[in-house]
C-alpha cells in the first residue's frame, strides 16, 4: 500500500509540473490583460479570452514534447514497479 500511495504522490506531482507552464502563462497574460482593460477602461470579453488562449496553445506547442517525455518516463515507472505492486 506504501507503494501506490507513493505513486500517486507522484501522478499529482506529475499533473502539477506538466500543467504549471500553461497555467503560469495564461496567469500572466490575463493579468496584463486585465492591468490593460482597467486603465484603458475597455471592459470586452473576448479581449481577455482570445489571447490567452492563442498562449496556451503556443505554450502548450512549444512544451508538449517535454510534457509527453515527463508522461512516458512516468508511464515507465509505474510499469516497472507493476510487479512488485502485485505481489505486496
Amino acid at each position: 500500500m506504501n507503494q501506490l500511495t507513493f505513486i500517486v504522490q507522484q501522478a499529482l506531482y506529475l499533473v502539477l509540473i506538466a500543467s504549471a507552464p500553461a497555467v503560469l502563462m495564461s496567469l500572466v497574460v490575463g493579468f496584463l490583460i486585465a492591468v490593460f482593460q482597467a486603465t484603458t477602461q475597455i471592459q470586452e470579453q473576448t479581449l481577455s479570452f482570445a489571447p490567452k488562449v492563442v498562449i496556451v496553445f503556443g505554450v502548450l506547442a512549444l512544451a508538449g514534447s517535454w510534457i509527453g517525455t515527463q508522461l512516458l518516463r512516468f508511464t515507465f515507472h509505474v510499469f516497472d514497479r507493476f510487479p512488485y505492486l502485485i505481489h505486496q
